[in-house]
């Protein structure tokens, strides 16, 4: 009986890309390059796939390919009948308060100005830098330390929400434990006409900030007359 020779690189299945590992990170949360170049580098590649698949969710796939990070969101175009969508939305859209969103747009800001001045594509500031940024925006209250840790509350539900990242100290030392790296994602959440919006509405509330504290200073001075 005669036996044929084959060799077995032929017969052997082609290793595809794992589809469903890359669906499964997105619907987790945001993928970075940063995290695991080869998984990013498939995503690259399935792309088109990706984004047929995500479809059929009512959603779909912002890839920055320059900044390195994609992410779902739900739709929000218009179906074939000009109405709006009847399907459950799978990604929950949550209400900020304000410290969350006052923070949110002062880092985006910062970023801005960051690449604006041609400098280091990362942007790291401190814990105090932060607070500093956010407190002249809130009302002065009678306790500092209780004023400082709001601050620092708002800044670690920015880093839950992924916007921040704490670094960690180089070399053991404690000098940069405090130290965020502003992600470069916050651009495609925080566009110019958020910016322009949350502007206004801020400049109201320091117009009303300003009456109530100027109230507060004539109350007091009505009450030290007495």
């Amino acid at each position: 009986m005669m036996e044929e020779d084959f060799d077995a690189d032929d017969t052997a299945p082609v290793e595809e890309p794992d589809l469903s590992v890359l669906l499964i990170g997105l619907l987790k949360g945001v993928q970075y390059r940063e995290q695991d170049e080869r998984q990013w580098a498939m995503l690259l590649n399935l792309q088109a796939r990706v984004r047929d698949y995500v479809a059929i969710l009512d959603l779909d796939l912002v890839l920055d390919e320059a900044e390195g990070y994609a992410f779902l969101k739900s739709r929000t175009k218009l179906d074939e009948g000009n109405s709006p969508s009847r399907l459950p939305r799978l990604i929950v859209r949550r209400p900020l308060s304000f410290p969350v969103s006052l923070l949110l747009a002062l880092l985006r800001k910062k970023l801005a100005e960051s690449d604006a001045g041609g400098g280091d594509t990362r942007l790291v500031l401190s814990r105090d830098e932060m607070v500093e940024l956010v407190r002249v925006f809130l009302p002065d209250g009678p306790n500092e330390a209780r004023l400082i840790d709001q601050i620092e509350s708002t800044v670690n539900k920015v880093v839950e929400l992924g916007f921040l990242r704490k670094l960690k100290p180089a070399g053991g030392s404690s000098a940069g434990e405090n130290s965020f790296e502003v992600r470069r994602i916050l651009k495609a959440f925080v566009d110019a006409q958020w910016l322009a919006e949350f502007d206004a509405r801020l400049a109201e509330y320091q117009s009303a900030l300003s009456g109530t504290t100027q109230d507060a200073v004539s109350a007091r001075e009505d009450h030290d007359d007495e």
